[in-house]
């Protein structure tokens, strides 16, 4: 390991002389996840002998040091194995490595039996789960949400949730659960979309980081579907999902919209920049309702602060208000906490 160090410190101070902090990420953390690569297959060969086949590997500095190595499964093609390893120190997350990769194993085996339930779940109702996030997280599935389509989509995301929930058993965290969550992305979008290589195990190639980037940069729709002791409310609802500044722009047109219309009872009024959830509205994909909050008079500095009014409003997708603002008193309980009512 002594060697390893001093090839490190000669590294180090290349990248230094040559002035370039590109070059210090670059050329000292090179040695390192080499080494690293190295020592992880070396640990695996040791104690899963002919089970894992490294994959490829990121350096963690400067947040930490060490590498994140990662494995493909010999009998399970669609986990991956993750190990966080310091072959320098000779410890992965600090710990004795032998431990942590058994459980790393064994957290990559269950992810990937989670990542089946649901793909099985969704392909039997005719919807492909293209990217997924966290364990646990909502799965992404295509499908194009028009006035004319949504309700019968959303009713058949549904039936795969439901196929889902009872998929995962009884006593499953899903199953317990008060709702879940389904994020549907355009046929536009979803070609476009960062595949990676089919090469990688399905669960790596469906949680990374530049798929979920290439999926959510544009607009996008999240289903929620309410559970009941392992039943699911199949017709469920769907909010739109903005990239931050077109949600910013839309924002800023409902606020104004709202303003105006406000003054006419509230001359003074100051309509906050907070937005509730924008859900849309049954059967309309260029409808959707949510709240903003304002105050009748600003305060001393002419702001609007801890508003205990809201509004109700509907706009279309350029944040237009529809229909009549619907104006609501008393929304703070004793604690300051909002309690906006349902709609």
């Amino acid at each position: 390991m002594a060697g390893s160090r001093r090839r490190q410190l000669r590294a180090a101070v290349t990248c230094v002389l040559v002035g370039s902090l590109v070059a210090l990420v670059g050329a000292c953390g090179a040695v390192s996840t080499k080494e690293d690569r190295g020592a992880a297959q070396e640990l695996a060969d040791k104690h899963l002998p002919g089970q894992l086949k490294t994959i490829g590997a990121r350096t963690l500095f400067p947040s930490t040091g060490g590498s994140e190595v990662t494995f493909a499964v010999a009998d399970d093609r669609d986990a991956v194995v993750r190990l966080r390893i310091d072959a320098d120190k000779g410890t992965c997350d600090g710990k004795e490595c032998a431990g942590v990769l058994t459980e790393a194993v064994a957290r990559g085996r269950s992810d990937a039996a989670a990542y089946r339930t649901v793909r099985d779940a969704f392909d039997a109702c005719g919807y492909e789960v293209i990217a997924l996030g966290l364990p646990g997280s909502p799965p992404y599935v295509v499908a194009e949400l028009t006035n004319a389509t949504v309700e019968k989509v959303l009713a058949e995301i549904g039936g795969c949730v439901q196929r889902w929930v009872t998929a995962s058993g009884a006593d499953s965290p899903l199953a317990k659960a008060k709702a879940s969550h389904v994020n549907v992305v355009s046929p536009a979008v979803a070609a476009k979309r960062d595949r990676g290589k089919d090469t990688w195990p399905a669960v790596m190639r469906l949680t990374r980081g530049n798929l979920l980037a290439s999926l959510t940069k544009r607009t996008y729709h999240s289903a929620s579907y309410d559970i009941n002791d392992g039943q699911v409310d199949t017709a469920g609802k769907a909010r739109v999902v903005r990239p931050f500044k077109e949600s910013q722009e839309f924002g800023k047109a409902v606020q104004e919209a709202v303003r105006d219309e406000l003054r006419a009872t509230y001359p003074n009024v100051v309509v906050t920049p907070y937005q509730w959830i924008w859900r849309l509205e049954p059967g309309r994909v260029d409808r959707q309702t949510g709240y903003l909050l304002f105050c009748p008079e600003p305060n001393e500095r002419g702001k609007c602060v801890n508003s205990d009014d809201a509004v109700l409003v509907t706009a279309d997708e350029h944040g237009n208000p529809v229909g009549k603002l619907r104006i609501v008193h008393d929304v703070r309980d004793g604690t300051g906490s909002l309690r906006l009512p349902l709609y």
